[in-house]
């Protein structure tokens, strides 16, 4: 056998004889690791929640509630009218106060369009009292404070409090608008505005 030959085949069994698996262990460790990639352990970010908000077209959830000036209240009963059913946060707060203030201020245009008006919140009655007097609310605080009026329209509860979303509920019972996200400043104009629209 020649030499050229006798040397191929040493390196040919040299070669078979590595295990496979040795082989990629070889590769991997050789790889720099990437500072960015997440480690075994770490937590994924938790994704947003959907919101699971009554949809428009459907009938609007009913509900009692005895509102802050002793009136009972059933949506079932003021039907034939417009119902703007607003949840917010918190009683005299600054951002429920705009709210409030801009409803308030906008409030000959609601009676025109014969438009009941419904302001929710966890907050009790007694709140609700001292909040619309100190502001003169001409429209109806109805307390959630077991949350069932926000649990059946989908409005998400945080640490107690209402996320801050707007149904217009149309004459027929149905829900004709949905405002997911509001802004305090201008939102009553803007409920106006698609009462307007829904005829």
């Amino acid at each position: 056998m020649s030499r050229f030959a006798f040397l191929s085949f040493v390196l040919l069994v040299a070669a078979c004889d590595k295990k496979p698996d040795a082989v990629a262990e070889t590769k991997t460790t050789a790889e720099p690791a990437k500072s960015s990639a997440p480690s075994a352990t770490a937590k994924a970010p938790e994704p947003a929640p959907e919101l699971n908000l009554a949809k428009v077209g459907e009938p609007a959830p009913d509900f009692e509630a005895e509102a802050h000036n002793g009136e009972t209240i059933k949506l079932a009963e003021l039907r034939g009218k417009t119902v703007v059913l607003y949840f917010y946060p918190k009683d005299d707060t600054p951002g429920c106060t705009i709210e409030a203030k801009g409803i308030r201020d906008s409030w000959e245009g609601f009676k025109k369009a014969d438009t009941v008006v419904l302001g929710v919140s966890t907050d009790d009655n007694a709140s609700h009292k001292a909040f619309a007097e100190k502001y003169e609310l001409p429209f109806l605080l109805l307390p959630d404070e077991d949350e069932k009026i926000a649990k059946a329209y989908g409005v998400p509860i945080k640490s107690g409090y209402a996320k801050r979303v707007t149904f217009i509920i149309d004459k027929t019972g149905k829900v004709g608008r949905v405002f997911p996200k509001v802004n305090p400043t201008g939102h009553a104009e803007e409920v106006m505005a698609a009462i307007g629209s829904l005829g």
